[in-house]
């Protein structure tokens, strides 16, 4: 009889650990099933990550796209978790960010180059530029800034060297304005909204797009593909070493991602991998 007792504890004992590990297993197979949330940009980035998510899920790879049209949004769904990882910015962008806002993410791969341009409804060609244009430019630093060395490159304006140098030109570093040019800042999502208003804007490439713009066709100023404004896959800092990271920028640089950037987007979007 006391064998029996011993016999039936240690079954009962066995068929628990037993459950337990099968309930601890489901648990770890439904945390790999989980799927990992992306932020992107509307536009191009929506298109792209449709590819990425069926290269991504041949290495089992689950991933919800979360589609965002401001970009003040991305990095603080990052920064709260409510993302796991976004691509949608340039390293100048995401090094304001952390600085102005104390985020703590940090690039583990690159995508794309989207050349930025400046775009008319009034005028055919920079020549056609009149003395006193209405000019928009992004407002936030990094984009403002790189709108700014455009405008220099097209020696329509002249700035302060120090600012050139570091990266950080605002209208008040113009130190040459022979045109008399009308510098108007606007949030970034609304300047092709403005297009009627200004002579000409500058207009990142997921908003022209979206209004119908190409650059290859109505870019007045465009950007070289090879600047240093390539776009990014950023994760918060503690997560930058998991598998998984390194497995989203392996479905995002695969062939198939990239032929798909060359032939769908004619060198309005580049791949910078």
């Amino acid at each position: 009889m006391q064998f029996s007792i011993r016999r039936r504890a240690a079954l009962v004992a066995s068929v628990s650990i037993a459950s337990m590990a099968l309930l601890a297993g489901g648990a770890a197979q439904a945390q790999e099933k989980k799927p990992l949330k992306v932020g992107v940009s509307v536009g191009s980035g929506e298109q792209i990550w449709e590819i990425v998510k069926k290269a991504a899920a041949r290495d089992g790879l689950n991933l919800q796209v979360v589609v965002f049209n401001d970009y003040q949004l991305p990095n603080a769904a990052l920064a709260a978790g409510d993302l796991d990882a976004n691509a949608f910015q340039h390293q100048p962008f995401l090094d304001n960010q952390n600085k102005s806002r104390g985020f703590d993410i940090v690039p583990v791969g690159l995508t794309i180059t989207a050349p930025l341009g400046f775009y008319s409804r009034k005028i055919k060609s920079i020549d056609q530029l009149p003395d006193g244009a209405s000019v928009g430019i992004q407002n936030d630093p990094s984009n403002g800034n790189r709108a700014l060395l455009l405008l220099q490159e097209a020696k329509l304006i002249t700035l302060k060297p120090e600012a050139v140098k570091n990266n950080n030109a605002t209208p008040l570093d113009v130190v040459s304005n022979p045109k008399k040019l009308k510098l108007v800042p606007l949030d970034a999502a609304q300047l092709p909204r403005s297009l009627d208003d200004l002579t000409i804007a500058s207009i990142n490439n997921d908003y022209a797009e979206k209004a119908g713009l190409t650059l290859t066709k109505d870019g007045v100023i465009k950007e070289s593909p090879q600047g240093p404004y390539a776009n990014i896959i950023a994760v918060r800092r503690a997560d930058k070493d998991k598998p998984w990271a390194q497995q989203l920028v392996k479905a995002y640089q695969s062939p198939e991602v990239k032929s798909y950037i060359e032939t769908q987007f004619k060198g309005a979007l580049v791949p910078a991998f």
